[in-house]
C-alpha cells in the first residue's frame, strides 16, 4: 500500500497547513440495510499500527459470506436551548404547552432549512430552569449547524409565544456536543450503527491467531469489567476512537465528534468454535456535504468510498456512516485478538514504530 498525506490548508494570514500520513486499508466487505460492497478505507494517523492492524479485520470480513452486517437503527441529530421560568411549576406547563404545538414547531424549522426537519422535542427540568433538546434529521450533513440555526429560530418563536420563559442559553449541554455523557447513547446523536461479524473457527485460529473463547473472555474482563470498575460512561470498548478519528480526518468530519462517537460497546461470543463480535457506535456524526468537505483530499476520498453518488437526500451520510462504523470492528476485533496473546501488541508497536536496531521494549 502507498502512502498518502491527508493535508487540510486554510487560508490564513499565517497560511499554515497541516499534513497527516494517510493509508487505504482493506478492501472490507459490508452488508446490511445500508450498503453493500467491499471497499477500501481511508485512515489518517501518526499511529502506523492502525493501519495493518485494521487491515487484518478487514481480511477477516473478507473471508466471510456476508462480511461484516451493518444495521443502520437509528439517525438525528440534537440541539438543547436553556430557558428560565419562574418556578418549576411554570417551567413544566412551557414544556407541556410545547410538546402540544409540535407541529406548530415543525413549521417553523420547515421556514429556516430546506433539508432539516424536526423529529421529536424532549426536556429536562431543574429547578426553574428548563432545558429542551430537539431532535432533527438533516440530510447529508452531519447537521451542527443546520440544528443550531433550526434552534435558533425555535428558540425566538418559544420566547415569543409561551408565556412565563425568558432566554437562558442557545445551549443547554443537555445536547450533548462533544462530551462524554449518557444521554447521547440513551436518546440518540447522530447515526445509530450496529456493526456484526461471525468469524468462522478456522479463520480465528488461522488468521487472528486465538481462540474464540478466549476472545469471549477478554472481551468481558476488559472492557466490561475493565470499563465499569474504571468508571466508563455507556462505554465498553478498547479502542474505538483510534479508527474514528482516523476516517474523520480522511473524511473531513469535525475529528471533535469522537467524544461521544468513541462511546459504545463491544461484544463477543463462542459460539461453538466460531467468534460472534459485534460493537455498537449509538453516536457516529458523520456527513458527505458541509465545513471541510470541499478540501481536495475529502472530495477523492468521499468519491472513492462511494458517497458521492447520486442518492436520495441522507443516503451518502448513511452509506459513510456503516462504512465507519465496519472500520471500526475491523480495528476492535484485530486489536482483542493480539491482546489474547502475551507480547503481541508490542511487538507490533516495536516492528512499525521503531528502529528495530534500537528499540528496547520499555524504553
Amino acid at each position: 500500500m502507498t502512502d498518502t498525506r491527508a493535508t487540510a490548508t486554510h487560508a490564513t494570514a499565517t497560511h499554515a497547513t497541516a499534513g497527516i500520513p494517510m493509508r487505504w486499508v482493506g478492501p472490507l466487505r459490508i452488508s446490511g440495510n445500508v450498503a453493500r460492497t467491499e471497499t477500501r478505507i481511508p485512515l489518517a494517523t501518526y499511529e502506523s499500527p492502525l493501519w495493518p492492524s485494521v487491515g487484518r479485520g478487514a481480511k477477516v470480513s473478507m473471508l466471510t459470506p456476508e462480511g461484516i452486517v451493518a444495521t443502520l437503527v437509528d439517525e438525528r441529530m440534537t440541539r438543547s436551548v436553556l430557558v428560565e421560568a419562574t418556578d418549576a411549576q411554570a417551567a413544566h406547563s412551557a414544556a407541556q404547552l410545547v410538546q402540544a404545538r409540535i407541529e406548530d414547531l415543525r413549521e417553523v424549522v420547515r421556514g429556516c432549512s430546506r433539508y432539516a426537519q424536526l423529529l421529536a422535542v424532549r426536556h429536562e427540568i431543574n429547578a426553574n430552569l428548563l432545558f429542551l433538546r430537539f431532535e432533527f434529521s438533516t440530510g447529508d450533513a452531519s447537521g451542527h449547524n443546520m440544528a443550531t440555526l433550526a434552534s435558533d429560530a425555535l428558540l425566538a418563536h418559544l420566547l415569543a409565544t409561551v408565556p412565563g420563559i425568558s432566554y437562558g442559553s442557545i445551549s443547554g449541554n443537555y445536547c450533548t456536543d462533544k462530551k462524554a455523557s449518557a444521554v447521547n447513547g440513551i436518546l440518540g446523536r447522530g447515526k445509530n450503527v450496529v456493526t456484526e461479524l461471525l468469524v468462522p473457527r478456522d479463520v480465528v485460529h488461522d488468521v487472528l491467531h486465538t481462540t474464540a473463547a478466549k476472545v469471549a473472555r477478554l472481551n468481558l474482563r476488559k472492557n466490561l469489567l475493565g470499563t465499569l470498575l474504571a468508571g466508563g460512561v455507556r462505554s465498553a470498548n478498547a479502542h474505538y476512537a483510534n479508527m474514528l478519528l482516523g476516517f474523520y480526518l480522511a473524511t473531513g468530519q469535525d475529528a471533535a465528534n469522537i467524544v461521544e462517537g468513541s462511546q459504545g460497546v463491544t461484544m463477543a461470543e463462542d459460539r461453538d468454535g466460531d467468534l460472534y463480535f459485534a460493537c455498537t457506535l449509538p453516536n457516529l456524526i458523520v456527513g458527505t456535504v458541509g465545513n471541510g468537505k470541499g478540501l481536495g483530499f475529502v472530495e477523492t476520498n468521499l468519491t472513492r468510498l462511494g458517497c458521492r453518488e447520486d442518492r436520495a437526500p441522507g443516503d451518502n451520510a448513511r452509506r459513510l456512516a456503516v462504512i465507519a462504523a465496519a472500520g471500526v470492528l475491523c480495528g476492535e476485533l484485530s486489536l482483542l485478538a493480539a491482546q489474547t496473546n502475551p507480547g503481541e501488541l508490542m511487538r507490533a508497536h516495536v516492528q512499525l514504530e521503531r528502529d528495530p536496531k534500537t528499540a528496547k521494549v520499555g524504553a
